[in-house]
């Protein structure tokens, strides 16, 4: 009863790109980052209940050089954007990040100069969840989801021939996703901000702006902070 007899004459033919892919979108191994109260939910999706490992996902690693999948699971602190950002580079390239929750992905109802609106403006964002927090149920259709993804990544020439078609229909340099802040990409006007920000170097400088100018109307309307 196994896959010899599904398989006529024992022989299986595929690509190395679809063999490693498929490797690699099965064996998650994440970086525990659990920040807020995200985590318990993610906690919760590795118990007997839920059991990720079914989907052979369970294993949680304390090193980060172990790990290919980092969940942040809660809102980002000034302070702790540092600590996030050289645990993502410790980790082993092929890398991915699921953005857990709605204070993760974009501040939440955090909005204040001590938390990071959308952990985006830290580390590139592979799948975005939403929810406060999300159910682990949704935390696993989005490691799904992504799975899905990294089935379908080009490899080797085929992965350098997509990066070059698409520079040449942008004509320009293709970012790596995430690299626009969610607060700055639905809207045109502040994503052609944000694109001349990054062609001058001052993304930080148009956040800043941008915090003190809604702080500066919300005192106007009475409804900000008064220091």
């Amino acid at each position: 009863m196994g896959i010899e007899e599904k398989v006529p004459g024992g022989v299986l033919l595929t690509t190395v790109e679809k063999v490693v892919n498929w490797t690699r979108k099965a064996s998650f191994w994440g970086a525990t980052f659990g920040l807020a109260c995200c985590a318990i939910e993610m906690m919760a999706a590795g118990s007997p209940r839920f059991d990720l490992g079914r989907w052979g996902m369970e294993i949680f690693r304390a090193s980060p050089r172990q790990a290919d999948l980092m969940i942040v699971a809660g809102r980002v602190s000034q302070k702790m954007a540092p600590v996030l950002r050289q645990i993502y580079d410790q980790m082993p390239e092929p890398k991915w990040v699921i953005s857990m929750g709605v204070c993760a992905s974009s501040g939440g109802m955090f909005n204040n100069y001590a938390i990071v609106q959308g952990v985006d403006h830290v580390v590139p964002v592979d799948m975005y969840l939403p929810g406060c927090p999300p159910r682990p149920e949704m935390l696993i259709d989005a490691i799904l989801k992504l799975q899905e993804k990294i089935l379908n990544e080009p490899l080797g020439e085929r992965g350098r021939k997509q990066l070059e078609a698409r520079q040449a229909r942008h004509g320009k340099p293709v970012v790596a996703p995430g690299a626009t802040p969610s607060s700055y990409r639905m809207n045109r006007e502040r994503k052609a901000e944000w694109a001349k920000a990054v062609a001058e170097g001052r993304e930080e400088q148009l956040r800043i702006e941008n915090w003190m100018r809604r702080q500066q109307e919300a005192l106007q309307a009475g409804k900000g902070y008064r220091w």
